[in-house]
C-alpha cells in the first residue's frame, strides 16, 4: 500500500516566526482584529432589536410608513430618501476601491480624486442622516391618536387641512382680543400640536403659550384614514378606518383637552411611530453608525492630508489608504444590514 510523503519544505520557504504567515502587514491584520469585533458589536445591537420586535405585542411600525418624505417635497415617497443614502455609501465605497487602486499604480493623483469624492459622500451621507433624525423626532403633522375605545392608531392622509388663523377671544400677556394671528406672528402649525399634545385644546378654541384663548381656523383635510396599532375595546389590530368616522373619532381625540391624546414625532420617552423601544433602537443604533461613519470621515481626511503631503507616495506604497479602504467598507457593510433591519423587514 503506498503511502503518502509529506511536502519537504526547504530552510528558505519555512516560516521561521519572523514575518505574518498570510503575507499581511500587522497594521491590516489589527485593523481586521478590529472590524470582527466591531462587527460582532453591531450583531448584538440587531440582535436585541430582533428580540424586542417579536416580543412586542402589538403591531411593529412599517419602514415605508415611518420614512416617506424627502426633503424641501411635499408627497408620500416611500423609502425613497433612505433609498438615496445607501445609493451613496455604496458609491462611496467604489471610490474608495479607485482609490486603493490608484495606490497600488503609485498614481497620486487619482489617489487624492478619488479619496476626495469619498470624504464628500460620506459627509453628505451623515448630513443625510442629521435631517432624517430630524424628521423622525418633529414626526408627521397628524401624529399618533388614542382613541376613544384605547386603541391607538398612526394617522395618513392625502394632505393635512392648513392652519389657516388663530382669532384671539380672551386676551393674554402678548395678544390681544379680537387679533387675527398668523404665521407671520407665530409657528400656527408648531403652537397647535404642542397645545394638543399638552390638552389644551378643547372644540376648536387653543390656549396659547401666553395665556390667551383663540378659536381655531382650519380647512378641511382629504383623504384621511387611521390605521390600528394597538387594539383597544372596539377596534381591532391591523383595522383601516376611513371616511368620516375617522375624521370624527381624531379631531374627537384632538379636540378633546385631554394630554396626550396625540402624540407628535419621537424622543427617549414617547413614539409617534409604535412602541417607545422602536425610537430607542433607532436612535442608538443609527446613532452608532453614524458615529462610525464620521470617524470613518476623519480618518479619510487624515490620509488625503497625508497623501497630499506625498508622505505616502515617499515610502513607495499607500497601504495607509488600504487600511483606511478596509474600515470604510466595513461602515458601508454595516449599514446594509441596518437598513434591512429598520426598513425593509
Amino acid at each position: 500500500m503506498a503511502g503518502h510523503a509529506s511536502e519537504h519544505i526547504d530552510s528558505a520557504n519555512a516560516w521561521g516566526g519572523k514575518e505574518s504567515p498570510f503575507r499581511v502587514s500587522y497594521g491590516k491584520l489589527m485593523m481586521w482584529f478590529f472590524l470582527v469585533s466591531d462587527a460582532l458589536t453591531f450583531g448584538g445591537f440587531l440582535i436585541a432589536y430582533g428580540f424586542s420586535r417579536h416580543a412586542h405585542q402589538g403591531e411593529w411600525p412599517i419602514g415605508e410608513e415611518t420614512f416617506h418624505s424627502l426633503p424641501f417635497l411635499e408627497g408620500n415617497y416611500p423609502l425613497m430618501y433612505v433609498a438615496f443614502m445607501t445609493f451613496l455609501l455604496i458609491i462611496s465605497s467604489v471610490t474608495m476601491v479607485l482609490s486603493v487602486e490608484a495606490g497600488h499604480r503609485m498614481d497620486k493623483k487619482g489617489v487624492i480624486k478619488w479619496l476626495v469624492a469619498t470624504v464628500i459622500g460620506g459627509i453628505i451621507f451623515v448630513g443625510s442622516q442629521a435631517w432624517e433624525w430630524s424628521h423622525f423626532i418633529h414626526g408627521s403633522k397628524f401624529g399618533k391618536v388614542e382613541l376613544a375605545d384605547g386603541s391607538k392608531a398612526v394617522v395618513h392622509a392625502e394632505q393635512f387641512g392648513e392652519i389657516q388663523n388663530f382669532t384671539v377671544q380672551t386676551a393674554g400677556h402678548h395678544y390681544k382680543a379680537g387679533q387675527v394671528l398668523t404665521n407671520k406672528d407665530l409657528d400656527l402649525l408648531h403652537e397647535f400640536q404642542h397645545a394638543v399634545e399638552a390638552g389644551h385644546v378643547k372644540d376648536k378654541m387653543i390656549t396659547l403659550h401666553d395665556g390667551s384663548v383663540a378659536k381655531i381656523a382650519k380647512s378641511n383635510d382629504v383623504g384621511m384614514y387611521l390605521v390600528v396599532k394597538e387594539a383597544g375595546s372596539k377596534y381591532e389590530l391591523r383595522q383601516h378606518i376611513e371616511g368620516a368616522e375617522a375624521t370624527k373619532l381624531y379631531y374627537d381625540a384632538a379636540y378633546s383637552g385631554e394630554a396626550k391624546r396625540i402624540v407628535y414625532g419621537a424622543n427617549m420617552e414617547r413614539n409617534e411611530y409604535g412602541p417607545r423601544q422602536y425610537a430607542n433602537y433607532f436612535f442608538f443604533i443609527t446613532g452608532f453608525h453614524g458615529f462610525h461613519v464620521s470617524i470613518g470621515i476623519l480618518i479619510n481626511i487624515i490620509v488625503l492630508i497625508g497623501c497630499i503631503k506625498g508622505t505616502y507616495h515617499a515610502r513607495g506604497h499607500y497601504e495607509m489608504v488600504e487600511k483606511a479602504g478596509l474600515y470604510w467598507h466595513f461602515v458601508d457593510l454595516v449599514w446594509v444590514f441596518v437598513f434591512t433591519f429598520f426598513y425593509l423587514v
